[in-house]
């Protein structure tokens, strides 16, 4: 087949050619911003998920939604190590300009003001490029959720002075500190108090929800926490055929079902196979023949590219630590079994526990229970590290 036409996208946050199985949250979200407009906001959404099943798509789809809906956009993804509350007044000044080009509003020009006193308190000692003067008392306390309270609030009010609205959308929220999260809770909470428009999405891993409770503990009713997993296979089966037939080309009854049942359903792993059966198929239908001669070559692209940016961030005894949980299997393992495997006491290996939670490779989707967050690692595992326990 001719790779130009390609239509699979393998990628990172990468829209794939069909968007399946999250009709359900895409039109909760039209409804929770159509509120927010009529000054009713409500509960926002916070999808949670492994690595590769499609939140930051899911993010990018709610964000044209906004947009098109009528609402200002901050989007921004949570750095790993950085401040947040930069990156939030570089967006947040990006939205005001924009505001302020659909003419003077005094709103507006209070939420800039504010927005240069919050620079002014910046972790790096950076300012905003902004040519008004700073509002003293607004945004200045050093308390973070204070300060945003204060922010979020001006430009809420800005957005509703011109009859719009502000979508935060933020990617990787787990990565945000508690000071940072429970910050940004308080102020969504205050916008909410007011009737304001603002909404704010995010996404995140797993353990996205305890942390939110643990910031705020009225973290529940302000968010919702869809689960975002696999695609079912019927599905996962559309995700492939569809855009395949639009170009008039056919996946045999054979070939549709073992990429399904290779790819278990995750939307990246699906776009992997269906983008390498394709160039390697020479016409339609693409056969399950086809499908198993590209299985090698996808494995080794998940390994090179998927797992192994993953895996090289570890070290020697965390990588030791992912292995025992792959011994077990996919998971998830009680903390106890981990450490038994590795035959060392639970206090023992709770740092390094504690490390890789941090570093975003595992979670604890319940008291004393550990998974991984990356889908089939424990398969990839126990490729890269075959010589189990001897290479201890």
């Amino acid at each position: 087949m001719d790779p130009l036409e390609n239509p699979y996208r393998p990628g990172a946050g990468t829209p794939p050619p069909a968007l399946l199985g999250r009709d359900g949250l895409i039109n909760a979200f039209g409804v929770t911003v159509r509120r927010a407009l009529q000054r009713r906001p409500g509960k926002s959404l916070m999808p949670i998920g492994l690595r590769g099943v499609g939140k930051t798509v899911l993010l990018n789809r709610f964000a044209e939604i906004a947009g098109h809906e009528g609402l200002e956009v901050a989007f921004i993804e949570a750095p790993e190590t950085g401040d947040f509350r930069t990156l939030l007044a570089v967006r947040l000044r990006k939205v005001l300009l924009e505001l302020d080009r659909k003419g003077p509003a005094k709103a507006v020009l209070r939420a800039l003001r504010i927005l240069k006193t919050f620079s002014l308190t910046l972790p790096d000692g950076s300012t905003i490029a902004i040519d008004v003067d700073a509002l003293a008392g607004h945004a200045d306390s050093g308390v973070l959720s204070e300060d945003l309270s204060d922010l979020l609030v001006a430009t809420g009010e800005a957005a509703a002075e011109k009859a719009g609205g502000l979508l935060l959308a933020i990617d990787e929220v787990q990565y945000l500190s508690g000071e940072e999260l429970g910050g940004l809770i308080t102020a969504v909470h205050r916008t909410s108090q007011l009737n304001l428009p603002v909404v704010l999405v995010g996404a995140g891993l797993p353990q996205l929800p305890g942390l939110a409770g643990e910031a705020k503990s009225y973290a529940e009713r302000l968010f919702d926490f869809p689960e975002i997993g696999s695609l079912t296979a019927n599905d996962a089966s559309a995700a492939i055929s569809i855009p395949a037939q639009q170009l008039e080309v056919t996946f045999s009854d054979e070939a549709l079902e073992m990429i399904v049942t290779e790819a278990h359903g995750y939307p990246y792993f699906l776009q992997e196979w269906g983008y390498h059966a394709w160039n390697h198929a020479n016409a339609t239908p693409i056969t399950g023949d086809d499908v198993r001669s590209v299985k090698p070559l996808v494995i080794d692209q998940l390994d090179r590219n998927f797992f192994l940016v993953r895996f090289d961030r570890l070290t020697p005894k965390e990588k030791e630590y992912l292995r025992a949980m792959a011994e077990l299997g996919p998971g998830p393992h009680r903390s106890g079994d981990i450490a038994n495997c590795l035959n060392v006491r639970v206090e023992s290996v709770a740092p390094r526990r504690s490390a890789l939670i941090i570093k975003g490779m595992i979670c604890s989707p319940a008291h004393g229970d550990t998974a991984f967050t990356v889908p089939l690692f424990d398969e990839y595992l126990r490729r890269a590290m075959p010589a189990w326990p001897s290479s201890q």
